[in-house]
């Protein structure tokens, strides 16, 4: 499915609420291409992305195993400093 995008609205990508309200699919198309900001009072309140942009943010989580597992910095050395020794502190019960 090919979406066309009106030449008006083709670069933009912030829109007043009422605005957005009343070209709604434009800016559904738009979103499609670029992300769509949507303001309220001047103030940047909400974003319109693509499906594929949503999924892509909202994919599977990984677990901090898998994540550390699947990440280009996981074959990386590192040394550390030696541990300082540390004093035995009192503690009051």
């Amino acid at each position: 499915m090919t979406l066309t995008i009106p030449p008006k609205t083709r670069e933009k990508s912030n829109w007043q609420l009422q605005e957005a309200k009343a070209m709604f699919s434009e800016v559904v198309k738009a979103a499609a291409v670029n992300p769509q900001i949507i303001t309220v009072y001047g103030k940047e309140t909400a974003v319109l992305i693509s499906i594929e942009e949503y999924k892509r943010l909202a994919g599977p989580k990984l677990t901090l195993y898998e994540f550390i597992q699947t990440s280009p910095l996981r074959d990386m050395s590192m040394e550390l400093p030696p541990r300082l020794p540390e004093k035995d502190r009192e503690v009051n019960l």
